[in-house]
């Protein structure tokens, strides 16, 4: 019996260890398994699409949120604002007063069923007055707390910026919809978060961001339903706006930043009447610091070309002289836009194009020297644009239409 008592006591051991086994792989896979106990519903959040930052008195902010409406989607809300047909709105805007972000959002939360989320939010708008006082304690929250995207877009608007994400554009379902899809045509500077922090931070310290305001609405229209638009660039110097650049200087800024795209330049060939519009195809631009005999320089090597899209002159394209003409026109037209941004950025004594950055990096020693007083440096610069510009394409035509062959010239 002893022998038959050992096999079935030795099964019974196998059996209590293998539960034990399975007893452990239970409990480790636990916390997997109710990794989601505090999960949120998307049925319970409030998601933020933009923020609007504006000053207020006795040193407080004001704090605007746009939150979408879900609701919208299912009620044909999603083609358009309320001035279309009176459709339902697509979102709507709270507003609360705080010390700080943390604060004003703190009071928010309390007036919004549901839970404020940033994670959507793909706008940022500082108030013209905030602005021109300091950035940096709102620009502490926007990239401490987790939520906020740092690839949301910044901007800076003309007066308060609240108003922009009040206003119901009626060609977009909302305002922020409209910023984005602006800065993604490259319409004007394009500046997310994460990028504004490294100016900001950087050796030169200086900033620059796109600069909005709404165009009025149309006869007939409602008086919420301009439009935002880009109007130029807003300069700071640390995290205070110091001034402004007009849209055609910040046409030239985009020039020195390699960053033109959508963009068309309208030129004026010597000794000809009317212009030719043309629309870059390709540009590469190269900044190259000097320093010779002391003297700090800067050499901008531009290689562009473009496509005729408009020809109002009496020239014929197709003719090489006509061409090297309006290559020539060309060539000048850019070379005048790239110094007047770059002159402007020296008046205002801030280096918005991170110059500070490309002179450390060739000549340490020499900007170490000169750091504290960079910004003098940097205004007393001299610069040489060096243009390669060339017209590959002449479009479907090549002589101006409506014109006989008199009144058509080869240069």
């Amino acid at each position: 019996m002893k022998n038959v008592r050992d096999p079935i006591k030795m099964l019974e051991k196998v059996k209590r260890n293998q539960f034990k086994k399975m007893f452990i792989l239970l409990m480790a896979m636990n916390p997997i398994v109710s990794g989601c106990w505090d999960r949120v519903e998307i049925n319970d959040l409030a998601i933020v699409t933009a923020a609007a930052i504006d000053k207020k008195d006795n040193n407080q902010i004001e704090l605007s949120l746009q939150v979408f409406i879900p609701k919208s989607m299912g009620s044909g809300g999603g083609q358009g604002g309320p001035s279309q047909g009176g459709g339902v709105a697509t979102t709507l805007v709270r507003t609360e007063i705080g010390s700080n972000i943390s604060d004003a959002l703190s009071k928010l939360q309390s007036k919004i069923p549901r839970k404020i989320f940033w994670g959507h939010c793909k706008v940022i708008i500082f108030g013209e007055q905030l602005a021109k006082e300091g950035i940096q304690e709102q620009l502490d929250f926007l990239l401490r707390d987790p939520q906020p995207r740092e690839r949301a877009n910044v901007y800076v608007s003309e007066g308060k910026a609240k108003p922009i994400l009040e206003s119901e554009p009626p060609l977009e379902s909302y305002s922020a919809k409209v910023l984005k899809e602006l800065s993604e045509l490259h319409i004007g500077m394009l500046v997310p978060l994460q990028k504004l922090d490294e100016m900001l931070t950087g050796k030169p310290q200086g900033a620059a961001l796109p600069f909005i305001k709404i165009l009025p609405p149309e006869k007939g229209e409602k008086n919420l339903q301009g439009i935002p638009y880009i109007v130029g660039t807003a300069v700071f110097k640390k995290d205070k706006m110091t001034g402004t650049m007009t849209e055609k200087e910040t046409r030239g800024l985009l020039w020195l930043r390699d960053e033109m795209e959508s963009y068309t330049v309208s030129i004026k060939p010597k000794g000809v009447k009317g212009e030719i519009s043309l629309s870059p195809v390709s540009a590469q631009i190269k900044i190259i610091p000097q320093i010779i005999n002391d003297k700090w320089k800067l050499l901008v090597k531009v290689n562009t070309e473009g496509s005729v899209i408009q020809n109002e002159t009496n020239l014929n394209l197709s003719n090489p002289n006509s061409i090297k003409v309006a290559e020539e026109a060309y060539k000048k037209g850019i070379e005048k836009r790239i110094l007047l941004a770059f002159r402007q950025t020296q008046q205002k004594k801030a280096d918005i194009l991170g110059l500070g950055k490309e002179f450390y990096r060739k000549y340490p020693n020499q900007f170490n020297k000169v750091e504290s007083q960079w910004n003098e440096v940097f205004a007393k610069m001299e610069v040489e644009i060096d243009v390669n510009a060339n017209i590959r394409r002449q479009g479907y035509i090549n002589k101006p239409a409506g014109l006989s062959e008199n009144e058509v010239k080869d240069k």
